[in-house]
Formats: C-alpha cells, sequence, structure tokens
C-alpha cells in the first residue's frame, strides 16, 4: 500500500494520552499501513522521552515509541528536495513578514515533496505554506 499521510508529533503522541481523542485513533487504524513521519517528528518524539526523567512513564513512551512507531511507521528524511522546498516556501513566507517556526517548514517540505497529507492537531501553524494538504483527524 502506497503512504498517504504523514503524521505530525501530536497525532502520533496521542495514543499515550491518558484519555485518547477517539476519532485520531479511528483514524490511525483506518489508515494503517499508508500512515508515514518526519524525521524531525522522530527527533521531537525522541527529544520529549530523552528529557523525562527515569521512571515508568518514559519506560511507557519508549516502549510505544520503539516498538509502534518505530517498528511500524516509516520515517522520511529532510532531504535535499525537501531542503529546497523548505528554503523557497520560507522566503515566501518571510516576503510577506511571516516567519513560521522552522521545524514546522521541515515538516511540511518533506510532507510536500513526497505528496503526502499532513495529518495535525494544529492545522493553523501550517497553513500559510503553500501547496500541502492538511487533515486534522481530532475533529
Amino acid at each position: 500500500m502506497k503512504a498517504r499521510y504523514l503524521l505530525d508529533t501530536n497525532i502520533l503522541s496521542e495514543p499515550l494520552r491518558p484519555r485518547p481523542n477517539n476519532r485520531v485513533m479511528k483514524g490511525l487504524r483506518r489508515h494503517e499501513g499508508r500512515l508515514v513521519t518526519a524525521s524531525v517528528v522522530w527527533h521531537e518524539l525522541l527529544y520529549g522521552s530523552c528529557r523525562l526523567p527515569d521512571s515508568m512513564k518514559r519506560k511507557a513512551i519508549e516502549k510505544y515509541l520503539n516498538e509502534v512507531v518505530g517498528a511500524t511507521i516509516p520515517i522520511l528524511p529532510y532531504d535535499g528536495a525537501a531542503a529546497a522546498w523548505h528554503a523557497s516556501e520560507r522566503a515566501r513566507l518571510a516576503n510577506a513578514g511571516k516567519m513560521p517556526p522552522f521545524v514546522d517548514g521541515q515538516i511540511a517540505a518533506i510532507a510536500s515533496v513526497n505528496d503526502l497529507v499532513l495529518v495535525t492537531a494544529n492545522v493553523e501553524d501550517y497553513r500559510a505554506f503553500g501547496g500541502i494538504d492538511l487533515e486534522n483527524w481530532r475533529q
């Protein structure tokens, strides 16, 4: 099956919430096998885990990241094509007086150059970027 959806950090971390959003969980199940994420999202997830003190919570998060996310969801790189798209969009937005966070641009670039729908709970963070499809599975 061909990848269709690039998952943002807030979507991949949803299963770890005490009461996960049913719509997000349904989307994760329904589109299994068509999901990918970005290397910078993977970094955000690992960084968040590494910052926690040694605890049961950290162990549970590490287990989820290693046995679920890392084992079943391909991680796409921020490569030359993504960097070129990002540079162009960043310049366009800067000229318009907008400066979205650098990492959001990287995520948007990886989605765009791989022709993927970016799934995020923070749709507004990505709206300024041109040519990307967005979905919010929480709504």
